[in-house]
């Protein structure tokens, strides 16, 4: 656990001391480091959070580099989960972290939530791993944030947070709607990250279906960062609101 606040004096300037402590003391999940999960982990860490779980099976690709936070082109083939563990506790040393280099699967899942996070963050970027999990942490009454496309987008000045029944625009969205409502009768009731800007069309492309991505669209290089961004400002609000 955090006890060394000296490098967060700009943050008790702006939050206060209480709940610096409150975040010393909560444990915050972040599921997926692609570009929206990388920068978000960051994020919690940078906020002093006293601990950490990670999670993430997959390993750097070139293709990363143009948004990911663990992506260099020095680390090809290198875990990020690995990458993110190095860098998260230059960050703070004192960080209390689980690095699981694994992709998500129901039995993990349920041996995750016996840890009892205090906030979890959906990073995942493939449909079904992500159904499983949201699934579950609603089951579970497990406090979360998802994040939803930022494949095809351009403007992060159009992203909101809304419950998932209130998302327009959005093909990732509207996958991961159809599927709960239809198979596990969930509606509402998760917290999202989303942007109704249309999706360029054009950038869609097909893949060879490996980790259970069929397609993805083109991406930039600052908006799943912004994405993160949201993410963990909502982590980071919802723990200290009633301090």
């Amino acid at each position: 656990m955090t006890t060394d606040f000296s490098w967060l004096s700009r943050t008790e300037l702006l939050i206060g001391k209480d709940a610096l402590q409150t975040l010393a003391q909560s444990h915050v999940m972040v599921v997926g480091l692609g570009g929206v999960g990388s920068f978000a982990a960051e994020f919690i860490a940078r906020s002093g959070i006293g601990k950490m779980t990670i999670i993430d099976g997959d390993v750097v690709d070139p293709t990363n580099r143009n948004r990911q936070l663990p992506a260099l082109a020095t680390n090809h083939g290198q875990f990020k989960a690995a990458i993110m563990d190095e860098r998260l506790k230059a960050i703070n040393p004192e960080l209390e972290l689980q690095v699981i280099k694994s992709f998500i699967n129901p039995e993990m899942v349920t041996e995750l939530f016996t840890n009892k996070p205090d906030y979890i963050i959906d990073a995942i970027d493939s449909i079904t791993p992500k159904l499983t999990f949201i699934k579950m942490a609603y089951e579970n009454k497990m406090p979360m944030v998802s994040s939803m496309g930022a494949g095809g987008k351009l403007d992060p000045t159009k992203l909101q947070v809304v419950d998932i029944s209130k998302t327009y625009n959005c093909p990732f969205a509207q996958q991961i709607r159809k599927v709960l409502k239809r198979q596990h009768s969930i509606r509402r009731g998760i917290k999202v990250v989303f942007s109704p800007e249309e999706a360029n069309k054009d950038s869609l492309m097909l893949t060879d279906g490996k980790n259970y991505k069929k397609s993805a669209y083109g991406t930039v290089s600052y908006l799943p960062a912004v994405f993160g961004a949201v993410c963990a400002s909502v982590v980071i609000n919802d723990l200290i609101k009633d301090v």
